[in-house]
């Protein structure tokens, strides 16, 4: 279904069950080529420490055959959209997810909530604005889907939030934000949101969705590991820039 899962999360995060191997050796297993790294920033609780993410250049760009993208899922903490890791880490991941977590902020109003994201997205170091449609944060879908799309960065329809309660209602502002989506060409990507290797690559919910809406295949990053590699190409990441310094 996809070569690439682009949210994963392993025991780093403090509440998921599985190490970097691990999570590797069942993405090789379910014939992905490639997944991101996704382990929640620092001001979620049980989440690891800022320096964590500093030393993701330890691990190698491959395990078990699988790439392994260096990334986090950073916090958004108020309606500026301030993330929850410094610019100086974040430059150097290769995949930054930014999402709202009520543990890191307390849910606003639709305006603010929008403010928050634009804000996030106009720092230039988010790569995928994750589970938009959670409705504990209700946003301006339009608003919020045109400035990824101006942005040239991703959108996530994430997979986890349509199978279990904790964000339930989710698929309807889903089936909104993906014709949207659409309508502005912004690019999609389909995340299991995986806290064990058991979940890992598994976006069956979100691809049933966004091919119900009509998605345009090209349209959705992650079908392909190419896919992913080619948009991090365009957003300038250093390990797919040639003659660029790669660590």
């Amino acid at each position: 279904m996809v070569k690439a899962d682009t949210h994963v999360h392993t025991i780093a995060s403090g509440h998921a069950y599985g190490t970097v191997q691990e999570m590797a050796v069942a993405a090789r297993e379910k014939g992905l080529e490639l997944i991101a790294l996704c382990d929640h920033g620092p001001s979620l609780p049980g989440a690891p420490h800022r320096y964590y993410f500093s030393n993701l250049l330890v691990l190698p760009h491959f395990i078990a055959g699988v790439e392994v993208l260096r990334g986090i899922e950073a916090n958004m903490l108020n309606e500026r959209g301030e993330l929850d890791l410094e610019r100086r880490f974040l430059e150097r991941l290769d995949w930054v997810a930014a999402g709202f977590h009520d543990d890191c902020v307390t849910p606003m109003s639709r305006d603010l909530n929008t403010q928050a994201i634009l804000g996030a997205i106009s720092t230039g170091l988010v790569d995928v604005i994750v589970h938009p449609g959670n409705p504990q944060f209700p946003i301006h879908h339009e608003v919020v889907v045109r400035a990824i799309a101006e942005a040239g960065i991703a959108m996530e329809v994430n997979n986890a939030s349509l199978i279990y309660p904790h964000r339930r209602g989710s698929d309807k502002n889903c089936v909104e934000l993906i014709k949207l989506a659409i309508l502005y060409g912004a690019n999609i990507v389909l995340g299991s949101d995986a806290h064990s290797p058991w979940q890992i690559g598994e976006v069956s919910q979100a691809y049933a969705l966004a091919a119900s809406c009509g998605v345009p295949a090209a349209q959705i990053l992650n079908l392909t590991a190419s896919g992913v590699r080619e948009y991090l190409k365009k957003r300038g990441k250093p390990r797919y820039i040639a003659d660029a310094p790669v660590v």
